[in-house]
């Protein structure tokens, strides 16, 4: 731990799409801001927007987006600049990959039931599947293998934002990442 009172450390979130991950992201960005700690966030989608656009979302395309977002946040990590992760990451071996190639690494699953996702719908992707516009939506009829052991698992239907963050920041500090 350094002098500031934490070192690198990446949070993993993962979920469907709708789950609230981004909005946790947000969260913790500002629990850390208000601590003195920085923190920089890799959110699935901001990242294809400015890096690759057009890599699509097949299982092979999900996979490479993972593994550049996993290379980043480990090397957030090994320079001692805690970093959150908010991607659907729907492959169990792609988030043990990130696991072992990290380090400081907390899983944390974004839950939240398939009727609240698609009431939220913040992008519109669940009424375009609904219409059968778009197929293999993860969090409707595409895949998802849930983590078989997070280190923390939200329910972003029964909880409130602050006892996300709360859950969230207890596990940082159990794990000695944070003071």
């Amino acid at each position: 731990m350094n002098e500031n009172g934490y070192k690198g450390f990446t949070i993993w979130l993962t979920g469907p799409s709708g789950a609230g991950k981004t909005y946790l992201a947000n969260g913790l960005r500002e629990y850390f801001e208000r601590n003195g700690i920085p923190v920089e966030i890799f959110d699935g989608d901001s990242v294809r927007k400015r890096l690759y656009p057009d890599i699509g979302f097949s299982a092979e395309a999900r996979r490479m987006h993972n593994k550049i977002v996993i290379n980043h946040a480990r090397l957030m990590t090994k320079h001692n600049i805690p970093n959150i992760v908010s991607l659907i990451s729907p492959f169990r071996d792609v988030r043990e990959k990130a696991r072992s190639e990290i380090g400081n690494f907390v899983e944390v699953l974004v839950d939240s039931t398939k009727e609240v996702r698609i009431e939220r719908d913040p992008k519109g992707l669940y009424a375009r599947a609904i219409k059968g516009e778009i197929s293999n939506l993860t969090g409707y009829d595409g895949v998802y293998e849930p983590p078989n052991d997070p280190e923390v698992i939200v329910r972003s239907h029964e909880q409130t934002l602050e006892e996300e963050v709360e859950a969230v920041i207890s596990k940082c500090r159990e794990l000695g990442f944070i003071s």
